[in-house]
This record gives C-alpha cells, structure tokens and sequence, in this order.
C-alpha cells in the first residue's frame, strides 16, 4: 500500500475536502481523487462519502483512516530515530493546546525550542481542552497541553504551566483605583463570559462557588467564543471579565485594562501537558517534553 497515497487519504479525511486536500499535499484535484479512486479499488471499500460540500469517510474509510495515520506517524518516527542517530533531530512535532497555553504561552517555548532543532517543523492545533485531549487519544498530536484536569487513566498528566485568573476591568471604571472588592460586589456589575465549553470559564465558575458565590449571581451581559472577544469588550466597556493574567499582560503595561484584586481571594489555575501513556512519544516529542521539563515556568 503506498504511503503516499495513504497521506493524500488521510488530508482528504482532515480537510473535509478534496480542494483543500490537494492544495495540503500540492497536488491537483484530479490527481487527489485519482489516488483516492486507486485506494478504493486496492482494498475493495468506498471510502469516502461526498455530502454536500464536505466529503465525510465511510466506516470502512473510517476504519483505514486510523490506521493510515498510524502507519504514517510510525514512518515519522522512523525518520526522526535515524536523524537522531545521525547527531540531528528533524521532523515534524505536533502539538494541541487549548486557547490561554495556545496563544500567550507554547508560542515563546516552540521558539525557543526551534532555535536549538532548527529542522523542526511544528504544527500547534489550539481547541478546547477536551478536544485537545481527544486529539492526544486518537493520535493526531502527540502533546497537549490544557487548562482543566479530569479522570482518564489513558492519559499522563505533569503540571506544567502556571497562571491567575483576574478581575479585568477598563481603565475608567469606578473599581480601577480600588485597593480590591469583595465577591457580592460582582452580583450587580454588567459581566462578560466565556462559552460554556470554555475551561477559563469552568475554573472561574468553581473558584467562585469554592468561595461562597453562585456564578448565577453574575449579571452576564454578554458571552464571547474566545479570550480576545472578552478581553476586546472590558476594553471597550461593556463590561468586566475575569481573565488570564496572561492574556492581559500587555493592556496591564500600557494601561488599557486594570486588575482588581478580590479581597482574600487569589485565583491560581494550573495548566497540564498530557500525552497517551500507553503510546511511546516520538524523538521529537520526547525531546519537547524534556525541554518544557527544564525550561517552563511555573
């Protein structure tokens, strides 16, 4: 079975589309459905289903897909062990990270990290932290890192990251030049929120009621998809939000946004690098997972 065929197959299945699997491996479309046609006579299956505008894998599709990535992934690592003996590291590291890791923290270690393994190619796929974790178990990254922690013995979890959230708040708002507030004084203040899935979300909901207060207290004026979207709106004043520190690190320095601090109460939130443990992790991802190790700040 050729393996790059299988590869051809597997972008079909990821990108939902033959267009945009051909431009993923720069191919032509024909040549894509060709390599797709040729696959399905070999083992005697259709194996993709066209629906509308989007082409979806039949079970049989579904069934080659994961071991196609298998396959394809073991090749990778094959590559990489000989790299390494050679005295290089090169290939690609692929990694997941829900949104606050994704965006304000893996980006500063991957370049740093890159500055050692110039040869590494590095794919980041930011979601939320259940469906890095899905991603983790199903072998499309090897590395997540995530901002919630629940019981599945699959997967191996190591704190990695530390961060806090905070009250943000624009800069003219009444609470900007106090010294803190206390948590009741949240229950009248129009509030900004993130989506349901959202971990941020969920660890503020259980800090909150840790501490005595009913998030259904919150006068929610408006719920946002992303971090960005919040932070956006405490700066254009619809409201107040509690967010990463790190997310608002540079409004702090430049004074777009204030931090108000709670009375008594300090919002520390961890954040996780999972990967399978029953699944032995690449050179590449061994030696990203040794570099945050040494390297990450707690």
């Amino acid at each position: 079975m050729d393996l790059h065929r299988l590869e051809v197959f597997c972008q079909v299945v990821e990108q939902k589309s033959f267009t945009r699997a051909a431009e993923a491996v720069f191919l032509s479309q024909p040549t894509v459905s060709e390599h797709i046609r040729t696959l399905e006579e070999l083992v005697g299956e259709r194996l993709i289903d066209r629906l509308g505008r989007e082409v979806h894998p039949t079970q049989a599709g579904r069934i080659l897909f994961r071991y196609a990535r298998k396959i394809l992934q073991l090749r990778a690592e094959a590559m990489q062990a000989i790299e390494q003996y050679s005295g290089k590291l090169a290939g690609q590291l692929l990694l997941g990270a829900s949104t606050i890791p994704g965006t304000y923290i893996l980006p500063h270690y991957v370049g740093l990290f890159k500055t050692l393994y110039p040869a590494i190619q590095t794919t980041l796929k930011i979601s939320g932290s259940r469906l890095v974790a899905e991603m983790v178990l199903e072998g499309e990254v090897e590395l997540g890192t995530v901002g919630a922690r629940w019981n599945d013995t699959t997967l191996a979890w190591q704190e990695i990251f530390a961060d806090e959230l905070v009250l943000a708040v624009p800069p003219e708002h009444r609470w900007a030049q106090r010294k803190a507030i206390g948590l009741d004084e949240l229950a009248g203040e129009p509030f900004i929120l993130r989506e349901r899935s959202s971990g941020t979300r969920k660890v503020m909901e259980q800090l909150l009621l840790d501490h005595g207060f009913d998030p259904v207290r919150l006068t929610v004026v408006a719920e946002m998809g992303s971090t960005e979207a919040v932070h956006q709106s405490v700066r254009a004043n619809i409201g107040v939000s509690i967010l990463s520190r790190r997310a608002v690190a540079q409004d702090l320095d430049c004074g777009a946004v204030t931090v108000v601090p709670f009375k008594g109460l300090t919002m520390h939130r961890p954040f996780y690098l999972i990967h399978h443990k029953n699944r032995q992790l690449s050179p590449i991802g061994t030696a990203f997972l040794e570099y945050l190790q040494n390297h990450a700040d707690r």
